[in-house]
């Protein structure tokens, strides 16, 4: 059973305070979306945004969520090998077109290297499970790049331990923080 909000709809697999935090920033905004890994939160994006493009590595779960995605006519699904290195570099298509990018996928770090050309001048990056120290690379490079970053520690809505996301963002970012 996926997780759901009060109105039986997915919920994201992020901190319940980044959740609500996104929701008050997000709703009626019609953002231009590309998430690093697929699942509840291709779903939960799709709600608000404009475009939404979701770059999955896993043939399996593209499978399984190709059927539920496929009706909604803002979303375009890509299944990206990891071996080629065509999944750390289709976000290299796009020039300048997104408000957010969430990475939530494989190869995070190399995932944030690439995606800053496809990001908006004013947009913002999602980093989830942001407290693994695996990433600290990652991070250090958004920093130098002139990113400052928010950390919603908690819990969410899977698992029984804490973790965090962060949102990274530069001083003029789309959700005026």
């Amino acid at each position: 059973m996926s997780p759901v909000d009060g109105e039986k709809n997915p919920l994201p697999w992020l901190t319940y305070s980044s959740i609500y935090f996104l929701e008050t920033k997000i709703k009626n905004k019609h953002f231009n979306v590309l998430e690093y890994g697929s699942g509840n939160s291709t779903i939960w994006f799709s709600r608000y945004a404009q475009s939404l493009v979701s770059i999955e590595h896993d043939k399996v779960w593209y499978s399984k969520l190709l059927d539920i995605l496929k009706a909604k006519k803002n979303i375009n699904y890509h299944l990206c090998s990891l071996d080629s290195g065509e999944y750390i570099n289709k976000v290299l298509q796009y020039d300048n077109q997104f408000d957010i990018i969430l990475l939530d996928g494989r190869d995070r770090v190399n995932c944030a290297k690439n995606c800053l050309k496809a990001l908006k001048e004013e947009g913002v990056i999602i980093w989830d499970n942001s407290d693994r120290q695996k990433y600290s690379d990652g991070f250090l490079f958004l920093e130098g790049k002139g990113f400052r970053r928010i950390d919603f520690n908690g819990l969410g809505p899977i698992g029984h331990k804490e973790w965090m996301t962060t949102i990274f963002y530069r001083d003029k970012n789309c959700f005026d923080i």
